[in-house]
């Protein structure tokens, strides 16, 4: 489930009030009293209370997981803690094996160990719709942080949650204001473990790219670079796994390419007999996402292309994706066996290590300013010299190396920009243009030949002609739209800060 929850500070002095009449058609139940033992589980390094994950396990309900949630979307409250939460059963000393697996690109050597053990007594308000049914819940919490046996810290906290769908911001918005004004303090994002852990818990994870500091040495900004992918697919593994975000497959697989676009674009000053087996590997990676992506990319769009279709073909296109689907089953079986592979934990050990300290070479340690954005110009050079021996009418293999080529020369940019400005950053958002325009020509492509190459007949291969049609139209639209971008790019190579 995903669980969303307000944390209000409150003193010694607060009662919680009436809740009654709060939101309209809402029935305010008995309150009632709980105590909760809880044992928080993490490495000894606190990686996942940094990386913003907790493992519990609470005496009576089991083993709980929460990832770390979303950035605050536009119009929503920025105090409100999103996260998703996972249930799982096991013995009461050991965490679960399948827990564990899903925080494996965290955890991978180390090992889970006890370190927060919370005594709790909760005051709890339950909030029903007119069937009974929970909508909300408040909670008054008294928390003893023990050591043993001895009481190392007591805190109190308020909490209101609400179950995600149920119309949640327009009930915390009411209950919040109302506890604020029987005197709760401000609301605190702060999870219960992290107070209990104190600072360590809140330092940095374990990867993070740290901005770049003026006057830079070229290896402090491809270490930059480096660790914001390796941050990017750290973050969205356990994402991946639980096929909770439709994204992470792309991001994770994003985090790869751009990798491996880095490591080329900075060989020069990295240690070679390093970065072609890191590159290797990473390609390994990116093929095992790719395959999932790809295919989960034509279903969103065959299926979108299905609802133009007369209404009494639909039926029958549904039954044609549901080949697709089964495709998509097998590969994500396949993709959740790599990541539980020995190989894997050993890539994120080496990407780990890199994001800390890559193994650059004397010349990195030179003023980035002075000498990384003409490393740009390499990827540049390719594209720019491969669109211009293009054909008149390009082959559809060779439209999809220019999308390619682009995709390189982006990510090459982006990689500069924090001692190129932002001209490289413009030119990076011209390249990721053409990328798209040339991605959807390459979608279109793929989309066909998955078509033609269906084992289907009768209705269904009706239908699949049909979306063939309209996957023509769309890739002859692809092909007279990039020509435009293109020249939009071209333009941008005119700028000073590639030289």
């Amino acid at each position: 489930m995903l669980e969303r929850e307000v944390k209000l500070g409150a003193g010694p002095a607060f009662h919680l009030p009436d809740l009654a009449g709060v939101v309209e058609g809402i029935v305010v139940a008995a309150p009632e009293t709980i105590r909760l033992e809880t044992v928080y589980y993490d490495t000894p390094d606190l990686r996942l209370a940094r990386w913003g994950v907790s493992l519990r396990r609470r005496a009576g309900e089991g083993w709980t997981l929460k990832l770390s949630g979303p950035p605050s979307a536009p119009g929503k409250p920025a105090a409100i803690l999103e996260r998703d939460e996972l249930a799982f059963e096991g013995s009461a000393t050991k965490p679960p094996r399948a827990a564990l697996e899903v925080v494996r690109a965290y955890v991978r050597k180390s090992e889970l160990i006890p370190v927060a053990r919370l005594s709790t007594v909760r005051k709890r308000v339950r909030l029903l719709d007119e069937a009974g049914a929970r909508v909300a819940e408040v909670v008054d919490d008294e928390v003893s942080v023990r050591d043993g046996r001895r009481v190392a810290a007591r805190f109190r906290e308020i909490e209101v949650e609400v179950a995600a769908g149920n119309g949640a911001d327009g009930i915390i918005t009411p209950l919040v204001t109302r506890l604020r004004g029987a005197g709760a303090g401000a609301p605190d994002l702060t999870p219960k473990h992290i107070r209990a852990l104190g600072p360590r818990a809140i330092e940095p994870p374990e990867v993070s790219a740290d901005p770049v500091p003026a006057g830079a040495a070229a290896r402090e900004v491809i270490k930059h670079a480096l660790a914001e992918s390796i941050a990017n697919l750290l973050h969205h593994d356990p994402l991946v796994r639980t096929g909770r975000d439709p994204e992470a497959v792309h991001q994770a697989r994003v985090a790869t390419r751009k990798l491996r676009s880095n490591l080329r674009t900075f060989g020069l000053l990295l240690d070679m007999e390093w970065v072609e087996p890191l590159r290797s590997e990473l390609g390994w990676l990116s093929l095992s996402l790719g395959a999932v992506r790809d295919r989960e990319v034509l279903l969103g769009r065959l299926r979108a292309s299905a609802k133009a279709l007369p209404a009494n073909d639909v039926r029958s296109a549904a039954s044609l994706l549901h080949l697709l689907e089964a495709e998509i089953d097998s590969l994500r079986n396949k993709l959740a066996e790599d990541l539980e592979s020995q190989r894997y934990v050993e890539l994120l050990e080496l990407l780990v290590a890199a994001a800390h300290s890559p193994p650059t070479l004397p010349d990195a340690d030179q003023a980035a300013a002075g000498m990384l954005p003409a490393f740009a110009t390499a990827p540049w050079r390719r594209l720019r010299s491969a669109v211009r021996h293009l054909p008149e009418s390009p082959a559809d293999p060779e439209l999809h190396r220019i999308r390619i080529l682009a995709k390189r020369a982006r990510y090459a940019a982006e990689a500069v920009a924090p001692v190129a400005g932002p001209d490289a950053t413009a030119f990076a958002r011209a390249a990721a243009k053409l990328q798209t325009v040339l991605g959807e020509h390459q979608d279109s492509v793929t989309a066909q030949a998955w078509l033609r190459a269906a084992k289907v007949s009768g209705r269904r291969a009706f239908v699949a002609g049909e979306l063939i049609a309209l996957e023509r139209i769309a890739a002859a639209n692809a092909r007279a739209e990039w020509p435009r971008v293109w020249s939009s790019l071209d333009r941008k190579r005119l700028r000073d800060w590639m030289s």
